[in-house]
């Protein structure tokens, strides 16, 4: 090979690997170039601010100052029935109940909804199958007037149940009734708001709850039997009696539908509940009261009869030494024959 093609194959290569350096530079100084995603500008809405419902409200619900917001609305779509920001006291709307369903984010109409004192205003707040009970309590009973239309409580029945013996009868209190809805207190069906816009707290002498036909015959019972007095339930007290129940196989959840699960957790939450009652004794509270009731005992002493026999008053004035001896006994008569069966006692 000649000299020529040795310089030419030697130049070729220099050049290749200039090539290649400079190459190799250029990619390695420049910044790989990032792709940016050109956001879509959101127009504003051409239109007045409407009340909406910030969550679902369904049938029956009294609303509270977080139900209900304004938002704008095109327009095109605002109709005649909507309340607008500059017509509407949004602290006015506060307790009316909602006559037809809302769903969240849908504009409230003025049909939607009744205010206190309209005709109808305690039926369209009761739920389907559900009754308005009118239950008398005093001022301590009540909680001090901390109980609002809206809240949910819990009746608790006192009384005194009497029995045989010298001592005192037996004073107790027990919880009759779980999760009622508070429908109004005495006449008012809203809560009252002062000049400084926080409400008012004041006693009351009657609470109307909402309840089953059931609940509302035990409600009409209990009322005969004593004094009830209302509990005030906190807010996390339905959630948690309900994870017991779930727990506890008592409620069966739906499967895949999480529409069903909702509404059925929701209907369960805002559910009266009886049974599984707790109570408490004048022992519980004091070492001088009693826990239990003794029976009444019958003008002999005995306790009892046997079923089957029939008692006879005596009519030959003390039962004999004999008869006493053995304990409690019962006379049984045949006839004129008078025949004396021990029931207990030392033989």
């Amino acid at each position: 090979m000649d000299s020529r093609k040795i310089a030419l194959l030697a130049g070729a290569l220099v050049v290749a690997a200039m090539t290649a350096f400079f190459a190799r530079s250029l990619i390695a100084g420049s910044a790989t170039p990032q792709a940016a995603a050109m956001g879509q500008p959101v127009a504003p809405i051409d239109g007045p601010e409407v009340l909406v419902a910030t969550r679902a409200l369904p049938i029956g619900t009294i609303l509270d100052a977080g139900a209900l917001k304004f938002q704008p609305w095109p327009k095109e779509l605002v109709d005649g029935a909507y309340f607008l920001k500059d017509q509407t006291n949004l602290q006015s709307l506060q307790g009316t109940v909602v006559r037809n369903a809302i769903t969240a984010g849908q504009p409230v109409t003025q049909g939607a909804l009744v205010k206190p004192g309209d005709r109808g205003f305690l039926a369209a707040a009761l739920g389907p199958g559900m009754r308005a009970v009118t239950v008398p309590v005093s001022a301590q009973a009540a909680v001090a007037g901390f109980v609002f239309p809206g809240d949910r409580i819990d009746l608790v029945l006192t009384q005194t149940v009497t029995g045989g013996g010298d001592g005192q009868p037996l004073k107790v209190s027990e919880t009759i009734m779980r999760n009622l809805r508070v429908l109004a207190t005495d006449q008012r069906t809203d809560n009252q708001v002062g000049e400084d816009g926080k409400t008012q707290v004041r006693t009351f002498s009657t609470v109307t709850v909402e309840a089953t036909p059931k609940i509302a015959e035990g409600i009409a019972v209990a009322q005969t039997l004593g004094s009830l007095s209302l509990s005030l339930r906190s807010l996390a007290d339905n959630s948690a009696e309900l994870e017991q129940a779930i727990a506890s196989g008592a409620v069966t959840m739906p499967d895949g539908d999480p529409k069903a699960e909702k509404a059925m957790l929701i209907r369960l939450a805002s559910q009266p509940q009886t049974g599984n009652t707790t109570f408490a004794t004048g022992a519980d509270v004091s070492r001088f009261q009693r826990s239990t009731v003794p029976g009444k005992a019958s003008p002999q002493g005995f306790t009892g009869q046997p079923t089957g026999m029939t008692a006879s008053p005596s009519t030959s004035g003390p039962a004999p030494a004999a008869a006493l001896s053995m304990g409690p006994v019962v006379r049984v008569a045949r006839g004129n024959n008078v025949t004396v069966v021990p029931v207990g006692g030392k033989n």
